[in-house]
């Protein structure tokens, strides 16, 4: 092991009056500061040779746990210290600001609002290149070099220069594809869509697995073009909770258009109430029906005062 080593790996001995220097290093903070915010000495810490920092604690509102560092040095066998530097430093137990994120990782489904603008990196693995019938794609593309140039000159004036191809020709086919673009959907983008709309308009979703059957069957199902119309369509029933949304053909709700109709409960009818005549009511048993004797009958007239 060297001597370089030995000496790096040792503790240092802070210069003595560099530690003395606490009103200079305290004085140098204040200057610094707010006043009233320079707390009380924490710690000094030895930096290299005659070269110390001291750490005040600091009183300013947000900035809990954090340090004053104020470093001071020595010259060779001088005997003033000077003033190096003064900075507010985090502790370990400081609050401190969340790690920054880019806008592309920080954006989520639903943050887009009207005037906002979301452009696609050139190498955005949801796209690939489409068939324009040109060999270069068009200006307004991301990947065109008319628009590369732009960007870099910050002027994005472009307008979208589209032209009818012929009927009967290649090109024409493959608009009627959608495929007369300069960049369709990937594969890995197709089926991150897929997994998206059925995770929301699924099979597995508790709607579907108590629904009388599934929208392939439904008659207010809208097929879609393309691959994913295999295995979506969209809901054109306005009761349904997924009314103008994508559906997968094995979602289904209780507004299928074929769902069993349940009969109407029967409902009983109106009472019928005679309020022109009056009804009797008997306050004691009559004597001829045998349920009591004659001689009890005559006592309870007595009572009630009957002769």
């Amino acid at each position: 092991m060297s001597a370089a080593t030995t000496r790096s790996r040792t503790p240092r001995t802070p210069d003595r009056l560099c530690v003395e220097a606490v009103e200079l290093a305290r004085a140098a903070a204040e200057e610094a500061a707010f006043p009233g915010v320079v707390g009380a000495h924490v710690s000094v810490v030895a930096e290299g040779d005659r070269v110390v920092t001291h750490f005040f604690e600091s009183k300013e509102p947000g900035y809990r746990g954090w340090r004053w560092a104020v470093t001071v040095a020595r010259a060779s066998r001088a005997k003033n210290v000077t003033l190096d530097e003064t900075v507010l430093l985090p502790g370990d137990d400081a609050l401190l600001a969340p790690e920054w994120v880019p806008w592309s990782e920080r954006l989520r489904p639903g943050d887009m609002g009207p005037g906002d603008l979301l452009p696609t990196e050139a190498d955005d693995l949801r796209l690939e290149p489409g068939w324009s019938g040109e060999d270069a794609p068009p200006p307004n593309s991301v990947v065109s070099t008319e628009m590369a140039e732009l960007v870099e000159a910050e002027d994005a004036d472009v307008t979208d220069r589209v032209t009818v191809p012929a009927r009967g020709s290649i090109s024409s086919v493959a608009e009627e594809l959608g495929m007369r673009r300069a960049r369709v959907l990937s594969r890995y983008g197709l089926h991150s869509a897929a997994d998206r709309w059925d995770e929301s308009f699924g099979a597995k979703t508790p709607m579907a697995q108590a629904a009388p059957a599934s929208c392939v069957s439904c008659g207010f199902l809208v097929a879609v073009g393309g691959s994913l119309g295999q295995a979506f369509g969209v809901c054109a029933n306005e009761f349904s909770p997924a009314d103008g949304r994508l559906v997968s053909l094995s979602y289904g709700c209780g507004g299928h258009s074929e769902a069993a109709v349940v009969p109407a409960p029967l409902r009983p009818p109106p009472p019928v109430l005679d309020s022109m005549a009056s009804d009797e009511f008997v306050l004691r048993p009559a004597a001829d029906t045998g349920s009591v004797p004659a001689a009890d009958a005559q006592a309870s007239d007595l009572d009630l005062g009957h002769s």
